[in-house]
């Protein structure tokens, strides 16, 4: 990696750092609130239309995104010809969405509160299609910044309409609301602050030229669409909307950590690895590089939060979502594998090997299928003290999915990228082993009778302190770069 790149990429990957804290952070403050404030109900029947907007938002992308930043040079015709596109589509959309609003209520329990809920928030997928390109065009210069300051504040501005319509009695109208606000907030930042503007005209040679990357990922995409919330649809539709809230809260918040850090490497490595697509020794050095830091980040933030979930939700809800504390732990294990198959995924992308992304992600929803087949009997189950018993299978039977869809995975990118297989697990395993040492006092704190802020604050802190201890003892070369670069010493 030239110093030039390394350092473009470490600016990149500090912006993007930069904004999904900040976003966590947002998403934090307002979801306690409306936690809080809010039902079971009120969140399953949100998780209920955000099942269907996540298929929209898929399909108004259309994959072209992903291939705009493959592309080494794209043109000013390229970026207008996709934005003309997505709006048209968003729109389509939103009508064909609009008169099947009352099939989804019949859906879950034929709540008819659902129509208007949906009807407004599928207003969402236009505001965020327009904000596509313009984002694309700051992540493809490695400018991340403008985009981190839209989406904060796009997501402050959000955060004050959703928690005032909380507290003001509005139910799950305040979630509704708080994305719309959101949504266009951020395009509006966009679309002021880039010097960009579209061409009034639609290439179709041009979308065209996009289709062999574009449609390979928008493939990809929907079946890993359908992955994330095939459970969402079963578990509202057989299990009910109060245990769909349960899930979601656990899902919600799980993501925060999974999807922080997967939006976080695609941002930054993917740019970077297109500019040497073509340079294979290099490719590949930059690749274990990635490993490395990608693992260096992952263990400890998944499993330092599985581990610290109890004193997390009691210090952020009281006992009211303590149901959702073993869902949310096992979200968090499989989101470990589920950012990794992401990274190998980059690496694909990179080298515009879009059938492979797809042949790795019809294994892994073959699998998640089959996993699904075999708890779905236990789905509905319930004890006494564990109203989500049933689902708690159901996500052991994803995780054994998504684990063996990551053995596949690894095979998949050795072959693509000449790394051998032992390489990808050899970068990892240091430090899982330096984070299960972090844990070490965690398990100790958490014994203690303490209040869950002490506990969650404590453990945090003493985790931290041994995981970079133990990455200083072992001279972590990876440390060394982050420590050096915040410090301003990267040359």
């Amino acid at each position: 990696m030239t110093s030039d790149l390394k350092l473009r990429t470490a600016r990149s990957l500090k912006w993007n750092v930069i904004d999904r804290l900040s976003q966590q952070v947002l998403y934090a403050v307002t979801g306690i609130v409306l936690a809080r404030e809010l039902t079971q109900a009120d969140f399953g029947l949100v998780g209920a239309v955000l099942i269907f907007q996540a298929f929209a938002n898929l399909l108004v992308d259309s994959g072209f995104s992903s291939a705009l930043i493959q592309r080494k040079n794209p043109t000013r015709l390229d970026y207008s010809s996709v934005l003309w596109f997505n709006l048209l589509v968003a729109a389509a959309l939103y009508i064909v969405l609009w008169f099947c609003a009352p099939l989804i209520a019949w859906c879950f329990e034929n709540d008819q509160r659902l129509i208007p809920l949906s009807r407004v928030m599928f207003l969402s997928f236009i505001l965020n299609a327009s904000a596509i390109v313009q984002t694309n065009r700051f992540m493809k210069e490695m400018n991340v910044r403008p985009v981190a300051i839209s989406n904060a504040i796009g997501l402050g501005a959000g955060a004050v309409v959703g928690i005032t319509m909380a507290v003001t009695g509005w139910g799950a109208w305040a979630i509704v609301w708080q994305t719309i606000v959101s949504a266009a907030v951020k395009s509006l930042i966009l679309w002021a602050v880039s010097r960009w503007l579209p061409l009034m005209r639609m290439s179709w040679p041009a979308l065209r030229s996009f289709m062999s990357v574009g449609l390979g990922m928008m493939f990809t995409s929907f079946l890993n669409t359908v992955f994330l919330n095939l459970y969402s649809f079963f578990i509202g539709n057989r299990v009910g909307l109060v245990s769909l809230g349960y899930y979601t809260q656990s899902d919600k918040w799980s993501k925060l950590g999974i999807a922080s850090l997967s939006q976080v490497l695609t941002s930054t490595f993917v740019p970077a690895l297109s500019g040497v697509q073509d340079d294979a020794p290099r490719f590949r050095n930059m690749v274990r590089k990635m490993n490395r830091l990608t693992a260096y980040l992952l263990f400890p933030a998944m499993l330092g939060l599985a581990a610290l979930a109890t004193p997390i939700f009691h210090t952020l809800f009281g006992t009211k979502w303590d149901a959702s504390i073993l869902l949310f732990q096992i979200l968090l294990i499989r989101g470990v594998f589920v950012v990794l198959n992401g990274l190998y995924g980059n690496y694909m992308l990179a080298l515009g090997r879009s059938r492979a992304i797809v042949a790795m992600e019809i294994v892994r929803d073959v699998a998640a299928i089959i996993a699904l087949a075999v708890t779905f009997p236990y789905m509905a189950m319930e004890t006494a003290d564990d109203p989500v018993f049933g689902i708690t299978i159901l996500l052991y039977g994803q995780l054994a999915a998504t684990f063996l869809a990551w053995v596949v995975a690894v095979v998949t990118v050795s072959r693509l990228t000449g790394i051998p297989s032992r390489n990808y697990i050899a970068d990892c395993l240091p430090y899982v082993a330096l984070t299960l040492l972090s844990l070490v006092p965690v398990h100790f704190i958490l014994s203690a009778d303490i209040p869950a802020w002490l506990t969650l604050a404590t453990a945090a802190a003493a985790a931290l302190v041994v995981y970079i201890g133990a990455n200083a003892v072992t001279h972590s070369r990876i440390q060394s770069d982050v420590i050096s670069y915040f410090r301003g010493r990267l040359k």
